[in-house]
């Protein structure tokens, strides 16, 4: 895209926002890539790296009880957030959110960036590594705990108050997304005049299924690839989301 296209779509985004009312964000691994957070699918992502099983399998509802050392293992090598700090699309829409235009993020991450950037109204779809809870008595644990206990006997972490298994916060493969999560995202979604799509392909189900709710006016895509709703958007930018939305003014 050559910068005078580049700056000709940021034009038409900002004049998108500036007349929207209640915007939503959509986002997804693309939106944490900027942080240094891998994605699953890219070429560098975790779907392309070697492992003792294929990730989809390690991070599935199964492995966890039947494998749980071995989940662990590739969970805190992988998928726990350390170190990591948000990005400028992370701290655009925080911006968004403070000056009453951003209602709502539906994030299908699971690295709480968006809340450490300061935005409130956030829709983890898919859980979070920094919530864990013993499967016994719900005590919490943060990701701190996890991390350490790579120094436990057994290498996975047990609560300490009844020697429980503890579980990370996270939708793993064969479970099931949060009843409650799913109504307030489609409610979100349905009556926003402004969806916005960032850092996904849209390839993930259900997550990707809430975008057809969209009834509103301007549907805005941005994402360095084509995804299957391109045709169907107001506005398409290929490009990085945090390089447009710095571009943003609030």
């Amino acid at each position: 895209m050559s910068e005078e296209d580049f700056n000709s779509k940021v034009a038409a985004l900002q004049k998108i926002i500036d007349e929207s009312e209640n915007i939503v964000f959509f986002g997804g691994a693309g939106v944490s890539t900027e942080s240094g957070i891998p994605d699953f699918r890219s070429t560098s992502g975790l779907y392309n790296q070697e492992w003792s099983y294929p990730p989809e399998e390690i991070i599935s509802h199964t492995f966890f009880y039947e494998n749980t050392k071995e989940f662990y293992r590739f969970y805190r090598a992988k998928l726990l957030p350390t170190g990591f700090e948000p990005n400028a699309a992370h701290y655009k829409l925080a911006e968004l959110e403070k000056a009453g235009k951003l209602k709502a993020i539906v994030t299908q991450n699971i690295d709480g960036l968006h809340q450490k950037a300061g935005s409130k109204e956030v829709y983890e779809i898919h859980g979070s590594t920094l919530r864990n809870y013993c499967l016994n008595c719900h005590e919490f644990y943060d990701e701190n705990f996890i991390a350490q206990s790579e120094n436990a006997p057994d290498k996975i972490p047990h609560c300490t108050k009844c020697g429980g298994l503890v579980k990370p916060d996270v939708v793993l493969y064969e479970e099931g997304l949060d009843d409650n999560l799913i109504d307030k995202t489609i409610r979100a979604i349905s009556t926003c005049d402004t969806l916005i799509i960032g850092g996904t392909s849209l390839v993930v189900y259900p997550a990707a299924s809430f975008v057809r709710y969209f009834q509103g006016k301007n549907l805005v895509l941005l994402n360095k690839s084509e995804t299957q709703m391109d045709s169907e958007a107001t506005l398409v930018i290929h490009d990085s989301i945090g390089k447009v939305l710095n571009e943003i003014k609030v």
